[in-house]
Formats: C-alpha cells, sequence, structure tokens
C-alpha cells in the first residue's frame, strides 16, 4: 500500500517518538520533521510492517528510519534489540557509522561498523553484546554464515530490523539476490519474521522494488514516497561538432603537447568546464575511466597555466584507496575549490557535501544514475540542483551512420533530461534466473550448517521465493554439475557437503561476494591491445562492434583470459557516439523518437545543439522513419526498432542464428549484405517461435559468463540465466511477429 502524505501541521508523529529521540532533535534545533519522516514515523514504531521510503538525496531518508526504529530500541528503557543495516558500499558504512554514532551516543545506544577494514576487536566486542545497530556489507554478512553458522542465532536473537540502503543499487543484480537470500537466512536463524526497511532515491517502480524487498509478498509492503525536499532544475544541453587532433600521437615524438594530441572538441568541452566551473565544488561524469583520466589531466594542466592550485581530482575504481580519499576530502573539507572528475564511484550517498553543479560529458548511463548525481547538486536549501551536458557530434557526410545522422548521443542525452523531469526512471529487471548466485548459497549454506539435504536447499532457496524462477529441473541440474565439479559430494545418508574443490573455494575470502569484479574484456587485434570494454551485451563469432572509433568484427572469445579478439571491418564510417557499455531503457529510445518527431524549440540546447537537433530532425523526416521500419544505407539495412537493447540484442542474436549478419546499433538493428527478403523471412521465423525453442537456439553466444560462478553452471542453465538478466527473448518476439504482420497487410 502507499502512505499518503501527513496533514498535521502540528506533527502528530513527532510526539510518537521516544523522549530521548526527541530531546535530540530539539538540541538539534530542527523546527520541523520532513514529509518522509513524518510519515515513516507511525509506519516503522511498531517493527512489524515492511516499509520503503524514497525520498530524494538529502530529503532525510536516514532520519526517516531511524528516528522510529532508535524509538522501538528504547521503548523498554534501556537499548534491548538491535537493528542490522545493509549498505553495498564500506564507504557509506563509515559515512553512516559517524553519522547515527553522533547520535546514538547521547542515547546509549551501540553502533558497530562490520566490513573487511574493521579490527577483529570490534567485532568480537558485538559479540559479546549483540545490541544496538550493526552496519554491515553482505560480504561481511555471508562470511559471518561460513565462518560463524553456529552463532548467528544468538548473535541475531535479539534483532528487530533489517534496513537496505541504496535499495535500487541491489535489484535486478547478483549481489540483490545474495541479498534476499541473506535476510532470508537471517530470518531464519531468528526464527521469526523481522521488519524489513528500503531505503533509496532512485526506484522506478515502486511494486517491483517492494517485491524485491519481501519475495512473495510485495503487496504487503508499505511505500512512502516523498516528493518533498527535491530542488528546482536547472539544465542545459551544450553541442559540439568533432574536430581532429592537431597532431597524431607518434612514438618517436618527444613530449608533445597534450593538449595537442587530443581532439579538439575534447579540449574545447576541458576548456568550457574550466572557465565555467572552476571556483567552485562539481562533479564531472565522463563516461568511461580513460575519459576520466584524459579530463582530469587536461583541466588540471589548464589550473598549472594559469598559475592557479589545481582543483579537479580523478575518482574511480582503478585508483587507489588513498587517492579516492583525498579527491573526497577536498570536495568535504570547503577550504578551497574542488571538483571531482569520476565515474559511478561518486553517484551512491558517500558524503562529500553539497556540489554547485554536476556535468555529464556524453548520456548518462541510465535515467535513475542521472537522478542520483544530480541529487549531489542543490542540497542547500534554496538552491537550484544544477546540471550541464557536453554532446560531441561528428560533422555529417555522405558516409555518416545513422547513428551521426540522428545525432544520437546529444538526443539520447535529451530524452533522459525530459524523463527526469517527469520523474520516470528505469524498473528495474528483477526477474532474472542468477543461476550463478544460487551456486554461491548452495555452498554458502552447506558451510553454515556443516550439510545440508537438497530438499532443504530447494525449500530454502527456492520455495522461499528468492530463486523463484528456477524449476526443479534446473536446480537438480545445477546440482549434478557442482557434484561433477567436484564442488559438493553426497554422504550415503543423502547429506550434501563441500568436495575437496569446494572446500578451498569458500574457505577464500572471495568467496563472500557473489559478483566478479572484473566487468571488463580486452580487445586485440593482430597481437596489439586496443582497450578493454564492458562485456553488457552478446557477443558471437562473426559479429561486429565499434570501438575506439572504428569498426571491428569478432574472431574469438576466450572467456578464460575475458579476451576478444577482433580484425578490422570495412562496414562503412563508424559513429562518433559508440555508448558507455549502459544498457538502454525502451521509453528512453520512445523518448527519442519523440524528440526526433517534433518540433517545438527546445530551451534545454545552446546554439550548436540546436543546429545539430535541427540536422536530426531533418533526416528523420527525410527518411520517413515516422512510419519506415526498414531503412536502406549503402551496403546495410537498418531495422528500426526504437527499443531498448535487451530487445535489440536478442533480436541480433536470434538474426545471427539465421545467418544474418547482424549488430546492435542502437535505435536499429543493423544487418550487413543481406536484402529485405531475406531479413523479412528470418523476422517470419523468429515471429513464429515460442520463448523455450528461441532461448534453445542461441547456441553462438561466446559470453555467457557474465557472472561470477557462470564457470560451474551446465551450458543450457548458463544460457537460460544470461538469457533471463541480458536479453529481452519475449519483446523480440512480439517485435518480430508484429512486423511480419504489418508488413503483410
Amino acid at each position: 500500500m502507499t502512505l499518503q502524505a501527513s496533514a498535521s501541521t502540528d506533527s502528530a508523529s513527532f510526539s510518537l517518538l521516544h523522549e530521548q529521540i526527541k530531546r535530540w532533535i530539539w538540541i538539534q534545533q530542527w523546527t520541523e520533521l520532513r514529509d518522509a519522516q513524518e510519515r515513516a514515523i507511525p509506519a516503522l514504531l511498531g517493527g512489524n510492517r515492511d516499509v520503503i521510503i524514497a525520498a530524494a538525496t538529502a530529503a532525510g531518508k536516514t532520519e526517516a528510519a531511524f528516528f522510529p526504529i532508535l524509538s522501538n530500541l528504547l521503548s523498554d528503557g534501556a537499548c534491548a534489540g538491535s537493528v542490522l543495516y545493509v549498505s553495498p558500499l564500506k564507504a557509506l558504512i563509515n559515512d553512516q557509522w559517524s553519522r547515527l554514532d553522533r547520535m546514538c551516543e547521547e542515547l546509549e545506544i551501540p553502533v558497530a561498523g562490520w566490513h573487511g577494514d574493521v579490527s577483529a576487536s570490534r567485532k568480537q566486542k558485538f559479540f559479546k553484546n549483540p545490541t544496538g545497530v550493526l552496519l554491515i556489507t553482505p560480504e561481511s554478512l555471508e562470511a559471518m554464515f561460513v565462518n560463524r553458522g553456529a552463532r548467528v542465532p544468538d548473535t541475531f536473537s535479539l534483532l528487530r530490523y533489517i534496513v537496505v540502503d541504496e535499495l535500487h543499487a541491489f535489484i535486478g543484480s547478483e549481489r540483490g539476490k545474495q541479498l534476499q537470500s541473506l535476510m532470508h537466512r537471517v530470518e531464519k536463524a531468528c526464527g521469526r519474521k523481522l521488519a524489513r526497511v528500503g531505503l533509496s532515491a532512485t526506484l522506478g517502480d515502486m511494486r517491483l522494488a517492494a517485491d524485491f524487498l519481501r519475495p512473495g509478498s510485495g503487496d504487503d509492503v508499505d511505500v512512502i514516497e516523498s516528493n518533498g525536499g527535491a530542488p528546482d532544475l536547472k539544465a542545459q544541453l551544450k553541442g559540439f561538432v568533432f574536430k581532429p587532433a592537431r597532431v597524431e600521437l607518434d612514438p618517436d615524438l618527444e613530449n608533445p603537447a597534450f593538449e595537442d594530441s587530443v581532439p579538439g572538441s575534447v579540449l574545447d568541452v576541458a576548456n568550457h568546464i574550466y572557465t565555467t566551473l572552476r571556483s567552485s565544488n562539481n562533479l564531472i561524469f565522463p563516461n568511461s575511466r580513460q575519459q576520466v583520466e584524459m579530463y582530469s589531466d587536461l583541466l588540471r594542466r589548464a589550473c598549472e597555466r594559469d598559475g592557479n592550485p589545481n582543483e579537479f581530482w580523478p575518482h574511480h575504481g582503478s585508483l587507489s584507496k588513498e587517492l579516492r580519499e583525498d579527491a573526497e576530502r577536498a570536495l568535504k573539507d570547503g577550504a578551497r575549490p574542488a571538483s571531482a572528475v569520476c565515474t559511478t564511484t561518486l553517484e551512491l550517498g558517500i558524503d562529500i557535501g553539497s556540489v554547485r553543479s554536476i556535468a555529464q560529458i556524453g548520456p548518462p548511463p541510465s535515467v535513475a544514475s542521472l537522478r542520483q548525481r544530480l541529487g549531489r547538486s542543490g542540497r542547500r536549501k534554496g538552491e537550484s540542483s544544477v546540471f550541464r551536458g557536453y554532446c560531441i557530434e561528428s560533422e555529417l557526410t555522405q558516409k555518416s551512420d545513422f547513428s551521426d545522422r540522428i545525432r544520437e548521443g546529444l538526443v539520447q542525452s535529451m530524452a533522459m533530461v525530459y524523463l527526469l523531469i517527469r520523474r520516470w526512471f528505469e524498473p528495474p529487471r528483477a526477474n532474472g534466473m542468477h543461476a550463478s548466485t544460487l551456486v554461491q548459497q548452495i555452498l554458502s549454506m552447506i558451510a553454515e550448517r556443516g550439510g545440508c539435504s537438497a530438499a532443504y536447499l530447494w525449500g530454502e532457496l527456492v520455495t522461499s521465493g528468492t530463486f523463484g524462477a528456477v524449476s526443479k529441473d534446473t536446480f537438480l541440474s545445477v546440482l549434478w554439475q557442482l557434484g561433477k565439479l567436484d564442488l559438493i559430494i553426497q554422504s550415503p545418508d543423502g547429506t550434501l557437503l563441500h568436495g575437496k574443490k569446494g572446500e578451498q573455494l569458500v574457505s577464500h575470502y572471495e568467496f563472500y561476494a557473489s559478483f566478479a569484479t572484473d566487468d571488463e574484456m580486452r580487445l586485440v587485434a593482430n597481437g596489439r591491445q586496443l582497450g578493454s570494454v564492458p562485456i553488457g551485451h552478446a557477443l558471437s563469432v562473426g559479429q561486429g562492434i565499434i570501438f575506439g572509433g572504428r569498426r571491428w568484427r569478432v574472431q574469438e572469445v576466450d572467456q578464460a583470459t575475458k579476451t576478444v579478439y577482433v580484425l578490422p571491418d570495412k562496414g562503412g564510417a563508424p559513429p562518433t557516439f559508440d555508448g558507455n557499455g549502459a544498457m538502454v531503457h525502451d521509453e528512453v529510445r520512445q523518448e527519442m523518437r519523440r524528440i526526433l518527431a517534433g518540433s517545438e524549440e527546445v530551451p534545454l540546447l545552446d546554439r550548436q545543439g540546436r543546429a545539430l537537433l535541427a540536422e536530426a530532425r531533418r533526416y528523420y523526416a527525410d527518411a520517413a522513419l515516422a512510419s519506415e521500419v526498414f531503412v536502406p544505407e549503402g551496403s546495410k539495412l537498418h531495422l528500426a526498432t526504437w527499443h531498448g537493447d535487451w530487445l535489440n540484442d536478442a533480436l541480433v542474436q536470434l538474426l545471427r542464428t539465421r545467418r544474418v549478419d547482424a549488430f546492435n546499433n542502437g535505435p536499429v538493428v543493423s544487418v550487413m549484405n543481406c536484402d529485405l527478403d531475406r531479413l523479412k523471412d528470418a523476422l517470419e521465423e523468429i515471429g513464429s517461435l515460442n520463448a523455450d525453442a528461441a532461448v534453445e537456439s542461441l547456441v553462438g553466444i561466446e559470453n555467457l559468463e557474465h557472472e561470477k560462478w557462470d564457470w560451474a553452471l551446465p551450458d543450457d542453465v548458463k544460457l537460460k540465466s544470461f538469457a533471463s538478466t541480458r536479453l529481452d527473448i519475449d519483446g523480440a518476439l512480439r517485435f518480430a511477429s508484429k512486423i511480419v504482420t504489418n508488413q503483410s497487410t
């Protein structure tokens, strides 16, 4: 159910809080509770309801949860209960630890952080008195079950709540499946149902989020969705036309000026950022670690050129913890201006204080990601949230690609801003099988209990709802494969135990994480490494891809070394915009189409941006893209789906099984050396398939091992699990069937 906003002017919710909590609020000189806090207090105070609190960044979600939770812990006098706070990041735990500790110290409620960097003595202190607030990552909670399984029931005997921060960061991922399983196992250890609380600033579908928080009983979860506290948005997108570098990098060239060796358009973007953002705190988001390094170097050199102290700090996952913390301290300190050039590492709620604006170079990964980033700006009362977008598009020629002709990067950025303004965010893809995480949880539960029966594992992992997409045949097939790999063995009485290899893997510290840390593959051509790319899209031998401003043809995919071997492909001029590795949703592509079909002025764009959009709209009209599905372009034929990457990737692989040379090209699926009749025949075949037959036909996908334990799965289960998370098979079948039907009428 959705709880309505309180109409009380004298805060009836405040009167429900424990006297010590009310005293703390008075001491802070708060004059009122925020909307989310007013509504969360009566929902959470009793400790018998599952609740999601969705509110903007800095809207007081943490206090909305903990004011009533701590009141509950104090309801019998001294703190006699505990709460488990689960966070996706150690840095977030450290932030919340200091934040809650200030409040809880006065309330005499213990607060303990628990992750790999916390000393054993501090952890032991919690075991001796397991009351108060325990802040933990899923990996550390997993380690607790594996290494201290027999003590878990005592450790959580007084537990009353499980709080999940940044809920959106878990939904639809292998880590989210792990968390769902762990929450169920905690309740099993306690012997009772616990109140589950989810906190997030970005949830696209509240019902899916509720089903994630309480699998099978999402309708019983109370949803508090607060629109209060979100600042006004000021946004501008600037367009740039690609300019080549003034010099080409040459191994024999000694110390070339770095500014001369990067594309002139990149230098234009960097100069505008420097001129506009220096002397204030900002976050600047390019779309790759390589771009982070390039832009931070250009901006640092600009500071040095003008005799100013450096104001621009790189921040990404490949940097050491110390270097990342240097950037965070510079932002938070406030002693002098500082801006971070960063990846998603500063997207979640690490406390860096308020920033003046958010700069985005190229389209953001998603609308939800854009919302998270903008939550960093405009946090002071009366301030607007400020967004500056930078889009580089190529100069059009007769050989220009479809992507360039529709100005894909610019129009996608516009679409995401428009959807953000309408408060639409991508709903999570929450129905994936995630068989990889099932393997981890099977091994973990065997470690926790010293052995389990297959029936017990089935009941706790599948019947419980956590792995509801797994059939009994699939489950038994997974157990059989684990036995073949010596990960598990079966004793004479039927108990499943660790095999020798399973014992070795579970005893290693890397076991506790359900996800693989290396999410990129190297691209190698003729023995030379071109770079690395995210592996979100399905790859098959012979498939065309775009990388580094060139087209390539896949020759081999080596899963073991995460290497893709390619050769140059003469498939025409590549687009300037080749994506950022993120999967784009159907609704974003539909919004792009609406923008291209429109004729209204767009105040969001600067002068160059408006000129680029005008070119894109002319092409859309001239090519009759409002009605045409098949768009010829030289040796290529585009199938204009205007759908997201899950559907397009599925369609590409289904076409390739029918010997149609297809590749995902953003809003279209492009095919090479294929006439229209042959393409229509292939689509007719695809449209006649059912989902199971379609998945079984995808035997050519080479990079199926996306998740950590995929290597331990039977091939057919690996394929089904991949398709359930990475492909929209049903959508592709519907699209193919619809196209064939429409063409025949």
